[in-house]
């Protein structure tokens, strides 16, 4: 499993996709904290005053940045080699395709793991000094931890749902537009609307916002402990569907 293991990171480095987009969520990540600590305390922002605590959760939560490129990374490595067929070989010198599936999740999810901590560093590195520049006392511990550790956790499983998103839609564009329209279109539509606003909590947007609660989170959430419960079943159910779906399907 370690040789398998060793193998797809060698196939994740072999290009430079993954640094690209830990670029990009490095970057997205400095611009959202900007954003947030330059407007905060503004009336017409929503968000409080800098000396607020309830404001540094929102500023060090890695996974409103990394969520996305974690999930880029994974379905890109997932489809690829359908793409490319690199599968073939890979199937052929490795029969038992669990244990390749196995080690393709524990690759990502390493990897989106990775993800957070770099995107978290970032965050950390431009919000500690702002805050503390402007009189407020930021500590590592109590709610900031509590996010810091969450949203990690959320990016890390969140690249697990690419895994079972690349397995279960092979073309690498619709995979990736699909992804990105949930996240960024289907989700907010249902969090906004009344009607369906109660079933958010149960998506994994909801969940993740449960793991790495703010002020600015909806009322209706589960408890913490639950959201992460709940997005580890998503992880688990992602794994499951990349299993299914990688061990039934022909590779040619």
């Amino acid at each position: 499993m370690t040789a398998l293991i060793r193998s797809e990171f060698h196939k994740l480095f072999s290009t430079k996709v993954w640094l690209w987009l830990l670029v990009g969520s490095a970057a997205l990540g400095a611009l959202f904290v900007s954003l947030t600590l330059g407007f905060a305390g503004d009336p017409n922002s929503g968000l409080p005053p800098l000396d607020d605590p309830t404001v540094q959760p929102v500023v060090f939560n890695p996974a409103g940045a990394a969520v996305v490129f974690a999930v880029v990374l994974s379905v890109i490595g997932i489809t690829q080699e359908f793409r490319h067929r690199t599968a073939t070989p890979t199937f052929l010198t490795t029969p038992q395709r669990h244990r390749v599936v196995v080690a393709k999740l524990v690759t990502y999810f390493l990897a989106g793991l990775a993800y957070a901590v770099v995107t978290a560093a970032v965050l950390l590195a431009i919000g500690i000094p702002w805050l503390t520049s402007s009189g407020a006392e930021v500590s590592l511990g109590g709610d900031n931890a509590k996010v810091l550790i969450g949203g990690s956790l959320a990016v890390a499983l969140y690249a697990l749902l690419g895994v079972g998103i690349g397995a279960l839609v092979r073309n690498q564009v619709g995979a990736i537009v699909g992804a990105l329209v949930y996240l960024f279109v289907l989700e907010p539509i249902i969090r906004s609307i009344p009607a369906t606003a109660p079933f958010y909590r149960w998506l994994p947007g909801g969940a993740q916002e449960a793991l790495t609660a703010s002020f600015q989170a909806p009322d209706n959430l589960f408890e913490r402990w639950q959201g992460a419960l709940l997005l580890i079943g998503y992880g688990l159910l992602a794994a499951a569907l990349a299993a299914v779906f990688t061990l039934r399907r022909d590779v040619h």
